[in-house]
Formats: C-alpha cells, sequence, structure tokens
C-alpha cells in the first residue's frame, strides 16, 4: 500500500480517538482514496484498513487494551450506536469502544460496499447496523 493511503489511515484512526472527525466524515476520506473497508479487533487493539486489490494495513489503536466481555448483548450494541450517532457532549469513541467491549463486542467490521457495519462477539454472535440515508 502507498505511503499516502497509509498516512490517511493513520489520520482518521487518530482523528476516530481525538473527535477530530465524526464517522461519516472518516467514511467520506476512506471512500475517496480507494478504500472498501476496515476492521476494527479489540481483542488485538488493532485495526485493519482495506483496498479492493487485496492490500491492506495494519495499525495498533490509542487506547489501552482491555479485555471483551465474554457474553455478546446485541441492544446494548445497538443502544450504543444510536448513542454515537446522536454525537452527544459525552460522546467520544473511546468511551464508545469501552462500552462495546464490555457488551460483549470483540470487533466491528465497517464495508462501505455493503453500507453496514457488522459487529461481533467472541463467539461469532453478529449484530448489524445500516449506514443511514
Amino acid at each position: 500500500m502507498d505511503a499516502e493511503r497509509i498516512t490517511l489511515a493513520e489520520t482518521c484512526l487518530h482523528a476516530a480517538h481525538s473527535g477530530s472527525l465524526s464517522f461519516p466524515e472518516i467514511v467520506g476520506k476512506l471512500i475517496n482514496a480507494g478504500f472498501e473497508g476496515y476492521t476494527v479487533d479489540y481483542r488485538s487493539n488493532t485495526q485493519t484498513y482495506y483496498l479492493p486489490d487485496g492490500e491492506s494495513v495494519g495499525l495498533d489503536m490509542p487506547q489501552p487494551a482491555i479485555p471483551v466481555a465474554a457474553v455478546f448483548d446485541a441492544a446494548e450494541i445497538a443502544r450504543l450506536v444510536l448513542w454515537a450517532q446522536a454525537n452527544p457532549p459525552d460522546y467520544s469513541y473511546a468511551g464508545f469502544s469501552t462500552l462495546a467491549k464490555a457488551a460483549g463486542c470483540a470487533g466491528y467490521m465497517v464495508s462501505f460496499l455493503g453500507r453496514r457495519v457488522v459487529y461481533f462477539g467472541r463467539t461469532a454472535e453478529t449484530h448489524v447496523e445500516h449506514f443511514p440515508n
């Protein structure tokens, strides 16, 4: 993967954690650069960005690695997504991630092509959220 795309992926990763860009803004930047999606792995504390030709880049997330709960609570994940979409003053990606892990979310896959996010637990249970129109 070329250095420009890697730099953009790093910028988007840090912008999510700092709150300087919203999820829709990050998605727009990544799509414009040719990415087709990314995966967040809370167990390895990494994020991997994918191009259509199979190239990828994995980056360490700048947050503490904490354990993922054993039981996946899809209703809590749905509530957390609504919280993130509303973007109230108390929202942060770090807070979202901590609460998602406590709700048993081991990670999630963002598909720009499919316009959805698939959240998954340690037992491969899933919760799907479609991008708003």
